[in-house]
C-alpha cells in the first residue's frame, strides 16, 4: 500500500484529503508545515507528497527544494492558492512534479496522485515505452518498429529522464544536474545541444516530441494521431 504524506496547514483540508486517500487506498499521513513533513520522512518510507505551498515555518517550495538539494526524488505534488505563470514556474523550480491550483477536485487529485505513482514505478523499470517506441535503458537504445538507434550516453541519459515523466517540465539546471552532476563545470547551454541533436535524430518519430518551455527548460510531449 502506497504512503503518501500530506503537508498543509490548513487543518480541514488536510484531513479531507487524508480521507478521501485513505478511500482510494492509500496509506495517509498529515504534516501541518515542511518542518514538520521533514520529520515524518526520517522515520516513515513515503511514496509521494502532496504540499501545500504557504504554510508556516517551511512552505512548499523550501521543502521541495531541500529534498532535491539531499539527493530525494520522491514525487511532489504541489498545491496553491495562486493561479499564476510565476508561481507555476517557482514550484517546478523548486523540484514539483505536478501542480494544482485551489479550489482543488478531489476525484483529479486522486488522478493525480497515481499518475505520479505510476511515473515513479516505470522509471524504477529501466525501460519506458510511448506509444511503439521503446526506450531501453540498460542498452541505451530506442526502438521504433525495426529500427534500433543506440545514443551516447549523455544523449540517452537527458532523453530517458523526459520522456519518464511526459508533459513534466525540467529547467535546464535541474538536468545538469542529474545527467552532467551538481559539480559539473560544463556549461548549461550543453543541454540545448543535446536537445537540437536528439530533435534531429527523431524528428520522424510518431510518438513523441521535445518542447521547449519558454523561461524555464524542456518537456516530452506525446505525439497524438
Amino acid at each position: 500500500m502506497f504512503k503518501i504524506l500530506v503537508a498543509e496547514d490548513d487543518a480541514q483540508l488536510q484531513q479531507l484529503f487524508c480521507r478521501v486517500l485513505t478511500r482510494s487506498g492509500f496509506t495517509a499521513l498529515g504534516a501541518s508545515d515542511g518542518v514538520a513533513a521533514l520529520e515524518i520522512l526520517e522515520h516513515e518510507s513515503i511514496d509521494l507528497i502532496i504540499s501545500d505551498i504557504m504554510m508556516p515555518r517551511m512552505d512548499g517550495y523550501t521543502l521541495s527544494r531541500s529534498l532535491r538539494e539531499a539527493g530525494n526524488h520522491i514525487p511532489v505534488l504541489m498545491i496553491t492558492a495562486k493561479d499564476g505563470f510565476q508561481d507555476m514556474q517557482t514550484g517546478f523550480l523548486s523540484g514539483a512534479d505536478d501542480y494544482m491550483v485551489k479550489p482543488i477536485n478531489v476525484n483529479e487529485l486522486v488522478l493525480r496522485v497515481n499518475a505520479l505513482l505510476r511515473r515513479a514505478r516505470m522509471v524504477a523499470e529501466r525501460r519506458q515505452c510511448i506509444g511503439a517506441t521503446v526506450f531501453d535503458f540498460d542498452a541505451f537504445s530506442v526502438r521504433s518498429g525495426e529500427e534500433e538507434t543506440v545514443l551516447p550516453q549523455k544523449e540517452f541519459l537527458l532523453l530517458y529522464k523526459l520522456i519518464s515523466s511526459p508533459g513534466h517540465i525540467f529547467t535546464r539546471q535541474q538536468l545538469m544536474d542529474d545527467i552532467w552532476g551538481p559539480d559539473s563545470q560544463t556549461d548549461p547551454r550543453t543541454v540545448d545541444v543535446h536537445i537540437n541533436r536528439l530533435r534531429d535524430r527523431f524528428r520522424n518519430n510518431g510518438d513523441f516530441e521535445i518542447v521547449t518551455v519558454r523561461g524555464i527548460g524542456y518537456k516530452a510531449v506525446k505525439r497524438h494521431g
